[in-house]
This record gives structure tokens, sequence and C-alpha cells, in this order.
């Protein structure tokens, strides 16, 4: 390691007991939390600051999942306690550049727009303040830059809470401990040895208690399975998952054959963001099978069905293509709609009811075991992004009857899977393209991304 310099002149303050053993912890991957109030987020821009200034040339990326949450938990407290002779922040690029070389970058998950601005870069350590708001995805794809040559141990740390669209790999690595082995490449083992976990309460947080003593009274008021979470850190209290009947050992099989005579459908979701197709089989009780799944960001309409014939197989009849209905939105500049697109490179597609509520209650009521035991829906354990995504989806905090929006990566699947419940469910009706709400027409980057393209921006 680097020789250190001489200490800067600034106090961080005392750290507790808890905050110093995240400090010395030495493993690849370090959590610290559970309750609310136990000093995460000191924690992290203590360390990180120090880390800049002690170690001469190491760089740091800190994560949190808004902007808003980066803005005023992390950037604001860290850039007040700079000393303007030993590091200067750029509001620019969002980065503190310290007089000794060293690096710290604020960053947001915004899943897709996240992947391209971070891929290639390197980090000796990142920092992701309340962890259970990033997918699983988002750890591992941030885990990937943690590299570099030079003599700094790569580390990422972590602050947690119960609870958000990470609860499950959270718990399943830092505090049940489950880790993946026995794979016939070692490299693809979990090393219990990389993961730590340092549980903290507010009683561990003197300085809180302190300053604010009726915080503890606010916890305990909480309803009982949000006082269990964030007051006592139980794990067990709070999951947020929407799907919570789904069941893999009851709702997955492995792959095998399918009968020719069982009637097959296709489902998919489309936006430039994701685009992600399901295939299904109907056996002869009535069961659906997810056999086949596929999913690639950045595809263009024509690219996406080529993709989708591709992945269907020669003399494999599909009964229908179910779209989502924003598919028949026709673009301002042409007056064609996607779906016109989609028609054209042969994939005839059918307009699916697009009720949000009603459609995710129709995969639970699939999801729900029939007369002889067995779920109405059964997906193939090759589908893994499915799988992943239906235990990771959140309930809407302000409506129970429907998914959360965001983070959005998770919907992308489940939207195809709600287009295709849907759909069967449905009463037969006519798919006439007129019969389609019109919107005024759009152009084709505000149906792909949602979105007026930025002056000067040329779309094709």
């Amino acid at each position: 390691m680097r020789a250190r310099p001489s200490p800067p002149v600034w106090d961080p303050g005392t750290a507790n007991p808890k905050q110093r053993q995240f400090f010395a912890s030495r493993a690849l991957y370090t959590a610290y939390g559970g309750a609310k109030g136990g000093g995460k987020t000191w924690a992290v821009r203590t360390k990180a600051l120090l880390g800049a200034y002690y170690y001469p040339g190491i760089r740091i990326l800190v994560m949190r999942r808004t902007y808003g949450e980066l803005q005023s938990n992390l950037i604001e407290p860290m850039r007040q306690a700079l000393r303007p002779s030993l590091a200067r922040y750029s509001a620019e690029r969002r980065s503190i550049y310290f007089a000794n070389g060293s690096l710290i970058r604020f960053g947001h998950w915004a899943e897709g727009r996240s992947e391209a601005e971070y891929n290639g870069q390197e980090f000796d350590w990142i920092f992701i303040d309340e962890a259970t708001q990033f997918t699983w995805r988002a750890f591992q794809f941030l885990g990937s830059l943690l590299r570099g040559v030079n003599d700094f141990p790569k580390r990422m740390y972590l602050t947690c809470n119960p609870g958000g669209v990470g609860h499950r790999w959270v718990k399943r690595l830092f505090v049940d401990r489950q880790f993946i082995t026995g794979r016939e490449n070692p490299e693809e083992n979990e090393n219990p040895e990389d993961y730590v976990f340092i549980p903290a309460t507010v009683e561990d947080n003197t300085a809180l208690l302190r300053c604010s003593p009726g915080y503890v009274r606010l916890l305990s008021a909480l309803p009982e399975d949000l006082r269990r979470a964030y007051r006592y850190g139980d794990w067990e209290a709070l999951g947020g998952n929407y799907f919570t009947e789904f069941d893999e050992a009851a709702h997955t099989a492995e792959p095998f054959s399918l009968p020719e005579s069982w009637t097959r459908y296709r489902a998919f979701d489309y936006g430039l963001d994701m685009f992600a197709c399901a295939w299904f089989a109907v056996d002869g009780e009535g069961r659906s099978w997810l056999y086949r799944e596929y999913a690639a960001p950045g595809l263009v309409a024509g690219e996406a069905a080529r993709q989708m014939l591709l992945h269907t197989l020669p003399g494999e009849e599909i009964e229908a293509t179910f779209a989502p209905p924003d598919m028949w939105s026709r673009q301002r500049e042409t007056g064609r709609t996607i779906a016109d697109i989609f028609f054209e490179c042969g994939v005839p597609i059918t307009r699916a009811p697009n009720a949000r509520a009603q459609g995710h209650l129709l995969i639970k009521e699939a999801l729900r075991a029939r007369p002889d035991g067995r779920p109405g829906l059964v997906i193939f354990r090759s589908c893994r992004g499915t799988i992943d995504d239906l235990k990771e989806i959140q309930s809407d905090p302000r409506d129970a009857n429907d998914c959360a929006r965001e983070p959005h990566e998770p919907t992308h699947r489940v939207d195809a899977l709600r287009y295709y419940c849907s759909s069967l469910a449905a009463a037969p009706r006519e798919e006439a393209e007129d019969g389609y709400e019109e919107d005024g027409g759009m152009s084709y980057i505000e149906f792909m991304t949602g979105r007026r393209p930025d002056k000067g921006e040329v779309w094709y």
C-alpha cells in the first residue's frame, strides 16, 4: 500500500462501535445496517472521504438509487466537509477531485443508461447506499467495475434496510448466508469469506439518540411489519414483493420436449430500453407453460421482430402474438404504427388489454393452485429472467392491487406475462386497428423512450 500523507485537518466526528467495524472490514463485500437510524449514510460519507484523503490515487464510486437522495444525503454533506486546499467538487462531472490524485465519483442508478455510462470504468472502492433499492443485476454490474492495475484492495461497501427490490439478494448473501456453490466452473461459486454483515439498530447510534431522543418512539409507532423491520432490523418482517404466492419449487419445472398438440403463443413488451418476449404453450388441461424467453435492450422495431422470429423454432406454429396496445399508436412523422413494422417483418400481432392492476391480478390467479394441486402457470427453469423478476418486483405503495413501476428493470418480462394472461382471459373481440384510442400522434422516439428528442439530436 502507498505511503499515507499527513492527516488532513478534518474531524469527521466519532464513530460508534458498529461504524468502526464497518470501517475496519477487509472483506470484498461489507454490508452494514438492518434497522433505521444506525448511522449508515454517515458511515458511507466518512469512509469514502477518509479513504480518498489517506490513499493517494484511489478511485471511489458512491451510488444511490435516485439523484435527489444522492444530492441531499451524500453530495451536499460531503462537499461541506471538504477543505478547498485538499479537494474540489465538480458539479458538471459530479465528482470530487483531490490534490493527492484521488477521485470520488457520485452516481444514481438509472438501469440501462447507467450501465452504458459506467461500462468499462474501473474503481477501487464502490459504495452502494441503501442497497436494497438496487436490483440483483445492478449489484452484479457494479461489482464488475471493481478492478484496476494497482495495489489498492478492491472492496464494495453496502448499507441496507429490509424491504425494497433488492431485499431478497441482500438477505440471501448477508443475513442468511446462503451461497451458490458446487458449480462446475469454480470461478462462478460465491465465497462465504467475501461477505460480511454488520447489523445495527438505532441504539448503536448514540449521536442520533442524543440529538433526536424522540426518534425511537417514531419507529416504535410504525405498523407492525414496518416496526419490526425498521425498529429492530427484522429481515423476516418485510419483503415488499408483489407476487408473494410465487414459489420456485411449485411454479417452475425442468425443460422438456413439448407435445406438438399443445397450442403456442408469444407475448412481448417493447421499448428502446428493453424488448422482452416470452413463449407459452397450453396443455390439454388448460395449464400454461412459459417455455422460452428472450430479452435485449436497444432494438429498433424491425430488429425486435427479427429476433422474435430467430428465437422461434422452424415449424413452431404460433397461434397468436400478444402485444402492448401502444404499438398501434400512429407516429406523427409517418402516420404509421409500430405494429405496421412488425406486420411487415412477418410478425402479425394481436393487441392485448392494458389494464395494469387487473393484468397483474390475473398473473396471481394463474399462479394459484388448481384442483389437481398444481398451479395454472408453470415456468421452465431455463427462463431465469422471468423467475427472478417475479421474485423482485415490488408492490405499489399507493395501490396494493398493482406492481410498482419503479425500479423499471424488473417490469419488462412481467409485462409480457401480463399481456399473455390478460389476453387469454379476455373475451373474444375484433382486433380492428381503428378500435384503438389514438393519442393524437407521437414521434417514434417518444414511443420508444417516453420523451421528446433533445435539441440537436437526430433519431433514425
